[in-house]
């Protein structure tokens, strides 16, 4: 397990009040949002203002993510090319449809990548179509680069021509096929949005829901969801095994005077050793 995907954050891009106070937020994973939070209008003023936070990517405890804007968009190419920069930890791509799509992105980082002499950006996709639910298998397994898929269900319910209810019927198969074909080729699944932000009970019936199904997180609108959900996706054994074997492999290249180091052959670095400890705190506890 490379690392906690309890809780992935949207915070609008267009926002700098949002953006300052997510310094603040405990969420596994803050994603600065460039798609449907932020109006036509207003996204080229969200892509300065990221570029302007992830500057600051130190006083950021969770790692960060930007939501880039669709495939279908046309927005793509301006969007990497102005957030793609020291201090990203991943691109969340929303409405994949399938491979072709993470393909292209691809290599469009593999450019900026080099250009900058950055490490490989993590990639989530993010499924709300009938044919991304169709084609989850070939998506999650389109780049190394990706560790997890998230589940769309508004723009999912939309495509279906099915409106939306809490627990609604028509998303139940798709619902149920993405952490399949997500743990079939060795990625997290991350459950879609709780949208009443009154309705705390209803949240957390839906965490437990999406647990047992396979779900190992959830996406967030708001702060107050992150402690409920916290608390329903409490890390596990593997979890915890993997947090203790990054700290052991860190604190000893940190006293050779290094940095970056791997663990099961993956990179890891301060944030990663940080997440770590947190969840060794979070278990003691």
């Amino acid at each position: 397990m490379p690392r906690l995907f309890r809780s992935l954050i949207f915070v609008p891009g267009n926002n700098p009040r949002f953006l300052e106070k997510a310094k603040t937020l405990s969420a596994d994973v803050i994603c600065f949002d460039l798609e449907d939070s932020v109006p036509d209008l207003e996204k080229k003023n969200a892509r300065n203002l990221i570029k302007e936070a992830l500057k600051t990517r130190s006083q950021y405890a969770s790692e960060i993510y930007v939501r880039i804007n669709s495939p279908a968009s046309g927005k793509i190419q301006d969007d990497l090319k102005e957030i793609v920069q020291k201090g990203i930890d991943g691109i969340v791509i929303p409405k994949v449809n399938n491979a072709k799509e993470i393909k292209k992105i691809e290599k469009i980082l593999e450019l900026l990548e080099k250009k900058q002499k950055l490490q490989p950006i993590g990639l989530i996709p993010s499924i709300e179509s009938a044919e991304g639910v169709t084609n989850t298998h070939e998506i999650a397994s389109a780049s190394k680069r990706i560790s997890a898929i998230v589940f769309g269900v508004f723009d999912f319910l939309n495509d279906m021509g099915i409106e939306y209810t809490k627990q609604p019927e028509g998303a139940k198969f798709a619902r149920a096929k993405i952490p399949i074909e997500s743990k079939a080729v060795g990625v997290y699944a991350l459950d879609a949005i709780w949208q009443d932000l009154k309705d705390e009970k209803g949240l957390i019936e839906d965490c437990k829901i999406g647990k047992s199904l396979g779900y190992v997180g959830k996406t967030i609108i708001h702060p107050d969801q992150i402690s409920i959900i916290h608390k329903i996706f409490h890390p596990n054994k593997t979890e915890l095994e993997w947090a203790e074997k990054v700290c052991d492999t860190y604190e000893k290249s940190t006293k050779k005077g290094k940095g970056a180091t791997t663990v099961d052959g993956k990179m890891i670095d301060e944030v990663h050793y940080k997440r770590a400890k947190s969840l060794l705190d979070l278990a003691n506890r």
